[in-house]
């Protein structure tokens, strides 16, 4: 069998990587693109891709088309209108003035493990073996791209794709993402290729390329070349003559009407054209906009970059504002919290307008309230500017308007209510506000704004354990945005608390269904499956959520926890192991590590790992427990006897007080053994915990009580027969 890997082709320029990747052995190609960010922004290569792909997956895979139309739309917008969007939400179709909500930053990591599914069922559709995919120009890639083939490269068997990244020799920083880095993935699944490699010489044929040509040549090809040649041609041009060759380019692009060149290659010729503060600004601050939308934050904080260079409060307040306020809110996503603060302040500085004094106050208030960690946090700040938004907010002339911008931010003085532990005085903020909204805006105004305002409702009733108002809460925004997954996730969450396993099921389902790939949802579906005693399945989705995250620990833990009751103890060993890899102390790894080797007889090792798992956590009364078994087993009484009090200490669980009690027992301790079986047979109605209590009535000549409890005990399991035989032979003595 041939043995199939992925390939990292470095080199300076693209003609030694070509010549290199010419010397391996590849699969028949699927395609060659490149990951320049400069063609066309984020998902430069994942669109490139899926242009090409899509007509074709319409016809042999149309099912996995429709499972996968947000991932597809998100990332290459020319598809739409060839592929129909089934789950739009309440974010995703607000008009820009109703956005009030943003997306994670971790939506590019659900995006990029549904495009790698995606990719895999089209392959299998197409057949005729393995195929190669060559993506060029990685270290050029929009971290949007480099998440992708991060993802890609760890989740395709490269025997039906091998991926084939190439790279100049420098680092990959501008890549990566910190969900899934580029570099770590290339090291970690990729056979590396150096080759050595020089700048393109000149033309020994006839014609050599004139400077003009070479500069013509630049611009064409959208200033991603890398022969030096034309990059030093194109700076050397006249001024007006650069620029009236990418103000022809861009009119070129501009009529192919392809969303995405305006996030890339049409964006640059207009900064590098005859009218940068003018068209290239318009087409920056509609890029900043539409990615902050779709949470491409590092692009965001580029077009933020570039816009600012270009324009002034002064001359075009509107694009300067947009330059300072999408940044924020990316670097908000991006946890880059302690970034922020100077935007506020320059603008605060420069601006007289109210409006965007408002937002600069609701944004500074949310900073001291959410995003600054620890001693940064200060919400008495918090509630001082969020007071300063509400002012501004109430001045505002329009009744309508005025109302929402009201709401709106007493929605952020309910958050910091919240955060200091007055629920209550939140709800009657919230509740006000949505009365507030109902009687003056129409019932479609501003829709989002008012489902989201419901929806913090919920989480505070949740919060407060009134699970049943906020289910009613959840129930009512998913009415009104039934397609947005996390409402679906969030009452699924509460509906489990009360019970109601087969609704949250349903919830969790409706969460798996409706969002790109995540972790959480598929977490708690096996949670709720393990419970209704569908062991297998709920097996199978910790098995998924460790095909999307494989350092989710918890997951490992439960995973093999349920392998072990399937009966598959070497599965069962491998997840545990796999769990330690990257949590080596891991008290519950280490207590289920124990376990396992206990069962497989191998006991000195199994109370190694359980008292490693009490150097790493004291209060794991697991641990405790088994290591108190273990010695029992092995006949010291005595240390089985204090590590059980040191179980049952730390938790009440039956079958730790059992355990204790038997030892007691033993020791001759009946009154305390008696005492913790009558607490256990009083919570549990246990007939095993009757015939042991029976044994230590018999030691403390209560023979009429003892009878009764093993009466009782045989009455309710009676294979328990030839356990009680001797104890009634003794009473009857």
């Amino acid at each position: 069998m041939a043995d199939h890997r992925h390939h990292w082709v470095r080199a300076p320029h693209r003609a030694a990587r070509a010549e290199a990747r010419a010397g391996l052995t590849l699969p028949p190609g699927l395609a060659t693109v490149s990951a320049d960010r400069r063609l066309r922004g984020p998902y430069t290569a994942v669109g490139t891709l899926l242009r090409a792909l899509v007509p074709d997956a319409l016809e042999r895979c149309p099912d996995a088309v429709r499972r996968h139309d947000v991932e597809l739309l998100t990332t290459t917008p020319e598809l739409h209108g060839v592929v129909p969007a089934t789950r739009e939400t309440l974010t995703s179709l607000a008009v820009p003035k109703e956005r009030t909500r943003y997306y994670s930053r971790l939506r590019t990591l659900r995006i990029a493990h549904g495009l790698a599914e995606f990719l895999t069922e089209y392959l299998r559709a197409l057949g005729d073996g393995p195929r190669t995919l060559v993506v060029e120009d990685a270290h050029r890639a929009d971290p949007t791209d480099g998440e992708f083939l991060a993802v890609l490269l760890r989740r395709m068997d490269p025997a039906l794709l091998t991926v084939v990244v190439g790279a100049d020799d420098g680092p990959l920083d501008t890549a990566s993402s910190p969900a899934a880095p580029l570099a770590r993935a290339l090291a970690a699944h990729c056979a590396r290729t150096d080759a050595a490699g020089t700048a393109p010489e000149p033309a020994t044929e006839t014609h050599a390329e004139t400077d003009a040509e070479l500069a013509a040549r630049y611009v064409r090809e959208d200033g991603t070349t890398d022969d030096p040649r034309a990059a030093r041609a194109h700076a050397g041009l006249p001024d007006a003559e650069r620029r009236a060759l990418h103000d022809a380019r861009r009119a070129e692009l501009e009529a192919l009407a392809e969303p995405s060149l305006r996030l890339g290659a049409q964006l640059w010729h207009a900064e590098q054209g005859s009218d940068p503060s003018g068209a290239g600004a318009d087409l920056l601050r509609e890029a900043a906009n539409h990615c902050c939308d779709l949470g491409f934050y590092h692009a965001v904080l580029d077009y933020g970059r570039r816009g600012a260079a270009l324009v002034d409060h002064a001359t075009h307040p509107g694009h300067w504002w947009t330059f300072i306020a999408k940044p924020t809110t990316a670097l908000a996503a991006l946890e880059h919290s302690d970034e922020i603060l100077p935007y506020y302040e320059r603008a605060r500085a420069l601006s007289a307008d109210p409006d965007i004094h408002l937002q600069c106050a609701y944004g500074t208030a949310m900073l001291y309230t959410r995003f600054l960690a620890g001693e940064q946090r200060d919400y008495q700040l918090a509630r001082g500017w969020i007071n300063t938004a509400i002012a501004l907010a109430g001045q505002h002339p329009e009744p309508k308007e005025r109302a929402f911008r009201t709401a709106f931010n007493r929605n952020g003085l309910a958050l910091i209510e919240v955060r200091e532990g007055r629920p209550e005085a939140a709800l009657a903020l919230l509740d006000t506000c949505i009365a507030a909204l109902d009687e003056v805006l129409e019932p479609g105004d501003h829709a989002l704004h008012r489902s989201v305002l419901v929806y913090n409702r919920a989480q505070v009733h949740a919060g407060l354990g009134r699970h049943e108002d906020a289910v009613a809460d959840y129930t009512a925004v998913i009415a009104v945005d039934p397609n947005y997954a996390e409402y679906h996730f969030d009452r699924g969450i509460v509906l489990r608390r009360t019970g109601r396993l087969q609704e949250a099921l349903a919830d969790f389902e409706a969460a798996v269904r409706l969002s790109p790939p995540f972790p959480e949802a598929y977490y708690n579906r096996a949670d709720v499956r393990a419970e209704l005693g569908d062991t297998k399945g709920a097996a199978d989705d910790f098995g998924y959520v460790l095909t999307l995250d494989p350092d989710f620990v918890d997951a490992r833990l439960n995973r093999a926890s349920l392998l072990a009751e399937l009966d598959d103890p070497d599965a069962a060993r491998a997840e545990v192991e796999a769990g330690l890899a990257t949590d080596p102390t891991h008290p519950q790894l280490l207590t289920l590590k124990a376990q396992l080797l206990a069962a497989e007889g191998d006991t000195d090792q199994a109370a190694a790992a359980c008292t490693a798992a009490l150097t790493a956590d004291p209060g794991c009364a697991p641990a405790w427990a088994l290591r108190g078994e273990l010695a029992y087993g092995a006949g010291d009484l005595a240390a089985a006897t204090a590590d059980l009090e040191h179980a049952v200490a730390l938790d009440d669980d039956p079958g730790m007080r059992f355990n204790l009690a038997v030892a007691y027992h033993d020791g001759d301790r009946h009154p305390d053994a008696v005492a913790l079986l009558d607490a256990v047979i009083t919570e549990t109605e246990d007939p095993a915990a009757r015939l042991q209590r029976a044994r230590s009535l018999l030691h403390l000549d209560r023979p009429a009580a003892a009878e009764a409890d093993l009466l009782l005990a045989l009455a309710d399991d009676p294979d328990l027969t030839t356990e009680a035989e001797p104890l009634l032979a003794a009473l009857h003595d």
